[in-house]
């Protein structure tokens, strides 16, 4: 992996926490809890790539992480 592709990937995390963490103030112990489930247990960053698409539309990813946690909050 390119360190180009290593660095995407780590903006994508550090998108994706920081816009749950901003929406849900109120809830950090639970989006943390959804953080360390997304990352597993070796905090690999590369599991939000999965909640990015090939546009790289950011609007389009933060909706996503957005719906994935409400599925993971009311499954």
């Amino acid at each position: 992996m390119s360190l180009g592709t290593k660095n995407r990937l780590t903006q994508i995390a550090t998108r994706c926490k920081e816009h749950l963490r901003q929406s849900h103030s109120d809830k950090l112990e639970l989006v943390n809890e959804f953080i360390a489930e997304i990352e597993g247990s070796d905090r690999d960053a590369n599991q939000w790539s999965k909640l990015a698409d090939l546009k790289r539309s950011e609007s389009d990813m933060l909706q996503r992480v957005e719906g994935s946690f409400q599925k993971w909050l009311n499954p």
